[in-house]
Parts: C-alpha cells; sequence; structure tokens
C-alpha cells in the first residue's frame, strides 16, 4: 500500500512538472518587445520577409524578420521581438499558433541593410507583420521641430565636422570615419538591436535637411545631452518596411 502511494505520488511530480514544461514559452504575449535568441531548424520566404523555426532552451518558435539568408543550424538573436498568436500568413497559407515579429540582431548573418518587405500582393496577414516592423522604423522617425537655438563647439581633429559639414561632403566621407559633437534632440534605445539618436549642433537648415544627423550606437544617451559621435558615414542605407536614410552615422561610440 505504502508502495502504490509513493508511486502515485511520484506520478503526480512528474505530471506536474510535465505541464510546467509545456506551459514554459519563449516569448509571452503581453510581455512587451524583448529578444529571443536560438537555433535554426527551418527557413520559409513569403512577401518580402523571412519565417524562421527557432529552436530555444523554452522550447521550439516561429520567427518573422526583413528577408535575409539564413543557414540552418546558425544561431540568431531577434531583437525587440513581439509575439502574435493565431497569426495567418495566406501568402504561405498557413497559420502559426505563435509567431513573434522582429529584427535579426546585430551581428547575425544578414542582419545589416536588409532589403524591403515586396510590395502589392500581400496578405491582410502579412501586412500585419509589415506594420510591426514599420512601427519599430516609425519609432526612430525625424526628430521634432525647435525655435531652439542650438550652438555647439565642433569636434576637433581632422575627422571632426558640423552636421552641416558632413551633409555638404558626404561624397567624399562615405564609409570614412567622422567625429561629430551636438545635443541629442531625440533619443530611441533598443530598436533593431541598436540606440537611435537625432544629433544638432547648430549648423545647416529645416529648409535644407542638412541640420539634423541620425546616429545608432550601442552607448546610451539623453535627450539635451552634449556629446561627441565617432563612427563610420554611411549613404542611403537601407533598413527595410520603406525606411531609407540618405546620411546616418553608424556603430559610433559615444563621449562626453
Amino acid at each position: 500500500m505504502k508502495s502504490m502511494i509513493r508511486l502515485l505520488i511520484i506520478i503526480s511530480i512528474l505530471g506536474c512538472a510535465g505541464k510546467v514544461s509545456m506551459a514554459a514559452d519563449p516569448v509571452s504575449p503581453g510581455a512587451g518587445p524583448t529578444s529571443l535568441t536560438g537555433t535554426v531548424l527551418e527557413t520559409m520566404d513569403a512577401a518580402g520577409y523571412t519565417y524562421l523555426l527557432l529552436k530555444t532552451p523554452k522550447g521550439e518558435i516561429w520567427a518573422a524578420v526583413n528577408k535575409t539568408t539564413v543557414k540552418k543550424g546558425s544561431e540568431v538573436t531577434v531583437v525587440n521581438a513581439v509575439p502574435m498568436d493565431g497569426f495567418e500568413s495566406k501568402t504561405l497559407n498557413r497559420k502559426f499558433d505563435r509567431i513573434v515579429f522582429g529584427s535579426l540582431g546585430t551581428g547575425t548573418a544578414g542582419a545589416p541593410g536588409l532589403p524591403p518587405p515586396a510590395t502589392g500582393h500581400a496578405s491582410s496577414g502579412d501586412k500585419q507583420a509589415q506594420t510591426t516592423m514599420t512601427e519599430q522604423h516609425a519609432a526612430v522617425g525625424n526628430a521634432p521641430a525647435s525655435a531652439e537655438k542650438i550652438k555647439v563647439k565642433k569636434a576637433e581633429g581632422t575627422n571632426g565636422k558640423t552636421v552641416a559639414e558632413i551633409f555638404a561632403g558626404k561624397a567624399s566621407l562615405k564609409d570614412a570615419t567622422v567625429a561629430v559633437r551636438g545635443k541629442v534632440v531625440r533619443y530611441n534605445p533598443g530598436i533593431m538591436g541598436k540606440n537611435w539618436i537625432h544629433l544638432r549642433d547648430g549648423s545647416g537648415s529645416r529648409e535644407k535637411k542638412d541640420d539634423d544627423i541620425t546616429v545608432t550606437t550601442l552607448d546610451s544617451a539623453a535627450v539635451g545631452d552634449v556629446i561627441l559621435v565617432k563612427g563610420t558615414l554611411h549613404l542611403g542605407r537601407d533598413f527595410g518596411s520603406g525606411y531609407t536614410y540618405p546620411v546616418i552615422i553608424e556603430d559610433a561610440k559615444i563621449s562626453k
């Protein structure tokens, strides 16, 4: 009798443990954007997106990112992962019980310079995916107009430029290291695995659109900070969803 009771207790414990394991979920809905790392088990392309079946420590889950090339067996990180339940892709003729939408993190093959999603025949479900990714870029947006007079001392050294000088000399400065000192007028952290900054130094004008430059960095800042950024100037960077930055400083380091 005691042996039977012991056996029932063990079965009960194992049963509970099994339920806990099944309930574990790589990304919980309503938890807000997060990151998700896993091994690629399967890939599919549709409507300008790549769908990845990822094996994570907490189970398998599908993810959708801008169309790219990722090898099976490689480890990837999806940043700003937003979960969605019951997503249906009519292009794939498939319904996903749960899927996360996001972007490949820095360092993942195919992450930089992702091509824009296809247009024209995307289903309503696929348009939801496009909307999710578009919202990430929209958060970066343009810095708000301001009547504030900004006057910041130009960065020293041969790489030191004003914002207006960078726009004026962008052709010769392409892929070069530049340094610029300015005031942070907009700051959006954790989008596509980077922090996004709009910087102004008082040079240029709103009319010519050469008074504000976008900077990506892993360093932190705050609106109102006067900072020195040093990074690589890139031209015509396309991050997908129709968001192209004619001039942008990337992978910048910040100092004050």
